[in-house]
């Protein structure tokens, strides 16, 4: 018998919709946009559009419900990202520290870009699931992080229901060969455990692409323990 990542996560979202229904997409959505656990979207939705086209749910109340979970679940991640922005500069291990400037930084940026950065990131895989917690620890205006976040998931939602919807028959093909992402999944896991050990042993520095850490002058070397009696 053999063990699959994405085949289980599949299994896990389909027994949920169509034990639970839109209360169940509610919650999915909700964790999808939060980020932890990763729940893809990209099977989340599609296997709604199958709901839909078999009669399950109306597209009308898939899309609100599926709308609202995403949006709820964007503001907690907010939340928590403005709640920890004082917290986060003195966290991490090693070089591996935000350095307080960046949060001044990073408050310029969304000033300035905050609307296009999040209406945009919701239209990216992966990264859609993120940008709230930068959002949130810019401080960016909360009225203008859920409309944007409104309007960038939206086609989005659509454009997944709608392609759900147009496999219908075809979805155990479909979710079949998702299963083969279990290789990239290990892959970029292998990659990021070895990249982060790096890091923490100071033998890269922080930054891509990856380069060598600068070795430790002797100026700025830790002082001797004076030699004994």
């Amino acid at each position: 018998m053999s063990f699959s990542i994405v085949g289980s996560v599949i299994d896990l979202i389909t027994t949920i919709l169509t034990t639970v229904g839109l209360p169940g997409l509610l919650a999915l959505m909700a964790v999808e946009s939060f980020g932890l656990p990763p729940l893809p979207s990209e099977v989340i939705l599609p296997f709604t559009g199958f709901l839909v086209a078999e009669g399950t749910f109306s597209f009308g109340g898939a899309l609100a419900v599926a709308l609202a979970g995403g949006l709820l679940g964007s503001f907690i991640a907010y939340a928590v990202g403005r709640w920890w922005r004082h917290r986060i500069a003195g966290l991490g291990v090693g070089q591996l520290r935000l350095d307080p400037k960046y949060l001044d930084w990073m408050d310029t940026f969304f000033a300035r870009h905050g609307e296009v950065t999040v209406g945009a990131a919701r239209l990216l895989p992966v990264v859609r699931s993120y940008i709230s917690y930068p959002a949130g620890t810019a401080r960016m205006s909360p009225a203008r992080f859920g409309l944007y976040t409104l309007v960038g998931s939206t086609p989005f939602t659509v454009a997944f229901i709608y392609a759900g919807m147009l496999l219908r028959s075809h979805w155990d093909v479909v979710s079949a060969d998702l299963r083969y992402f279990d290789y990239a999944i290990v892959a970029v896991a292998v990659l990021g455990a070895v990249y982060f050990a790096l890091l923490v042993t100071d033998i890269l520095a922080p930054g891509w692409p990856p380069r060598r850490a600068k070795p430790t002058s002797p100026a700025n070397a830790p002082p001797m323990p004076p030699a004994g009696p």
